[in-house]
């Protein structure tokens, strides 16, 4: 599926050819329209205006094949299973075939030496101006041996690769902050790519248990199409994935305002489709876009089908938002134990006290109104 090089592959990246991405889409079976469909995709996953599609498809067409390594550390390698297995609208194939995939431990053709090889070509060939991938955390503890590539540790390697990148990709809780192997005790001393390697300029972290596919290509085509990174939060996540909570954008939110939650698993509650705030759901707490991007193709995201948010995107989320079905403590609006029918007198109350104060204002007002000034004529003339 993907492009890489090894050394048994003969021609070495120097030499390849010019590259079209329009035949080699077509090659794939990947028609114009379709390709189009991913540029649309593209732009409202960004939250960018849908005229923004024409200029990622004409960017990504007119763009020089940039070259791209995806490590592999600590992990279940449950990032690159999703980003492979979306089918529609193909952002493996699409993706994949505008980033030449130099490097990546899962799928390449080359192994061994072969493997190293590629790598070592490409910082030497594109040093500064490749992407990076990371995927897993990467181990601290007694210098980094938990994790080893043949026979070099995982933190050596990132120390050496990732500053030579032009931008770098975290995927996933674990590359982010260690995720669930840096949790709790931490035998490994297992951290994310920001506490292993410190001071990289150009880091994009793309939480989630796994990431999101589509975040992940909407990110990588920003890059290619502006030139630059997307805005970026505090964490340094896409303010487009990770700007706005879960919570504000549920389909199940109308039952948390209406106060109808499930009970127990299998209840009427559950059957329905009412809010799942009182099984542990972390949805007000958590902010992601997976309402609108959902998994699967779009088709369906974990509070859809029926079980909680466990604030995978979450910083240290192991930590913080377990236990996972114990329920917020706190959350702020209507709900929580409150009926359907005293939110709508609590409702009816407070917009009859905005009435009276609004009146009182009046009064007030109507009181301190200097007299009205005389109102000259419409017709000036007629005082002449």
């Amino acid at each position: 599926m993907a492009h890489c090089i090894s050394a048994q592959d003969g021609e070495s990246m120097s030499t390849a050819p010019e590259f079209d991405l329009r035949t080699a889409l077509e090659a794939r079976g990947v028609s114009r329209r379709k390709f189009l469909k991913f540029c649309s995709v593209m732009a409202a996953t960004m939250a960018l205006p849908s005229r923004y599609s024409r200029v990622i498809a004409q960017s990504l067409e007119k763009t020089k094949r940039p070259v791209m390594v995806w490590l592999e550390f600590q992990d279940c390698t449950g990032n690159t299973e999703a980003m492979l297995r979306v089918s529609d609208p193909g952002i493996a194939e699409i993706v994949l075939e505008v980033l030449s995939l130099e490097y990546h431990e899962t799928i390449m053709a080359g192994s061994g030496t072969h493997a190293q090889d590629a790598l070592d070509r490409v910082m030497k060939d594109y040093d500064g101006k490749f992407i990076a991938v990371v995927e897993g955390s990467i181990p601290m503890g007694d210098g980094g041996v938990y994790c080893t590539i043949g026979g070099r540790t995982a933190l050596d390697i990132a120390r050496e690769v990732l500053p030579k990148a032009a931008a770098v990709f975290a995927v996933g809780a674990c590359a982010w902050d260690g995720g669930i192997v840096g949790a709790g005790i931490n035998p490994t001393g297992a951290v994310g790519v920001e506490q292993a390697v410190p001071g990289i300029k150009h880091l994009v972290n793309l939480g989630g248990c796994p990431h999101n596919p589509q975040n992940t290509a909407a990110a990588l085509v920003h890059y290619l199409t502006f030139g630059e990174l997307p805005a970026l939060d505090q964490f340094n996540r896409p303010l487009f994935a990770y700007g706005n909570l879960i919570h504000e954008q549920c389909e199940r939110r109308a039952h948390y305002d209406a106060g109808r939650y499930v009970e127990e698993w299998g209840d009427e509650g559950a059957r329905k489709g009412w809010c799942l705030y009182k099984m542990g759901c972390k949805g007000p707490e958590s902010t992601f876009n997976c309402p609108v991007v959902r998994y699967n193709d779009a088709t369906s995201w974990p509070i859809k089908a029926g079980h909680g948010c466990i604030g995978c995107a979450a910083p240290k989320f192991w930590d913080t938002r377990s236990p996972f079905y114990n329920r917020l403590p706190k959350v702020p609006g209507f709900g929580v134990d409150v009926k359907a029918e005293e939110i709508g007198w609590t409702a009816v109350g407070l917009v009859a006290a905005a009435t009276v104060v609004q009146v009182g204002a009046n009064m007030v007002r109507d009181k301190v109104r200097p007299p009205d000034k005389p109102t000259p004529p419409e017709n000036l003339d007629s005082l002449q």
